[in-house]
């Protein structure tokens, strides 16, 4: 009597990468699982961060999973709810960072359709409240943050090169090269580049 030839073991095959679709950028990943961390840590579901934050559930999804880059709008929105600062969340997806930060290693995240490219000099270090960052923004680009991430925040904005009109608690300020402004910020702000050339500027920020 012959016997049946025993079954193959079956063979697990990967998916394959769906045509044209283009990997995740590296820091939006590792973003994306710091973002969904944080919600879990609070045993929110996207719903209930949906309503907190006034940011739709498929962009809070979209933006967990780094199918999309979140733009610095949406990171401000989030970082309120979540009592962070944008440079404080930033560093969480990296390692803790060196006493001494050499300019290659300073990390850079960019909101290419808001056209805003922001790099932390000095980012959150243990027992330090204060924060570094230089920011860039492309002739026109026009930024708006509907909520500080932690209100009373204290801002130092000091132009190095370029125009910058920065509006504040209702309050127009038009900096120009070497201005600096100071303020405390409780509310709206919004960040216009007010010259044919690109802005540059440094923020330093303080937490209260």
């Amino acid at each position: 009597m012959e016997h049946e030839a025993a079954a193959a073991p079956a063979r697990v095959v990967p998916d394959p990468v769906a045509p044209g679709s283009v990997a995740p950028d590296p820091v939006d990943a590792r973003l994306g699982r710091r973002l969904a961390e944080l919600r879990t840590e609070h045993g929110w579901s996207l719903g209930e961060l949906a309503e907190r934050s006034g940011i739709s559930k498929s962009t809070l999804s979209r933006a967990e999973r780094a199918e999309t880059s979140p733009t610095a709008a949406l990171l401000n929105r989030l970082c309120n709810v979540y009592g962070r600062t944008m440079s404080q969340l930033l560093s969480e997806v990296e390692a803790e960072p060196a006493p001494v930060l050499r300019a290659a290693e300073q990390q850079v995240w960019e909101d290419r359709a808001a056209g805003f490219v922001r790099r932390s000099v000095s980012p959150p270090h243990g027992g330090l409240r204060g924060e570094l960052v230089e920011g860039r923004l492309a002739p026109g680009a026009d930024i708006a943050y509907d909520r500080p991430p932690v209100p009373g925040l204290e801002q130092h904005i000091w132009v190095l090169d370029g125009s910058l009109a920065v509006t504040a608690e209702g309050t127009g300020h038009l900096l120009e090269t070497g201005d600096c402004l100071r303020l405390r910020v409780w509310g709206p702000t919004r960040f216009r580049c007010a010259g044919p050339a690109a802005a540059r500027y440094v923020l330093a920020v303080v937490r209260p």
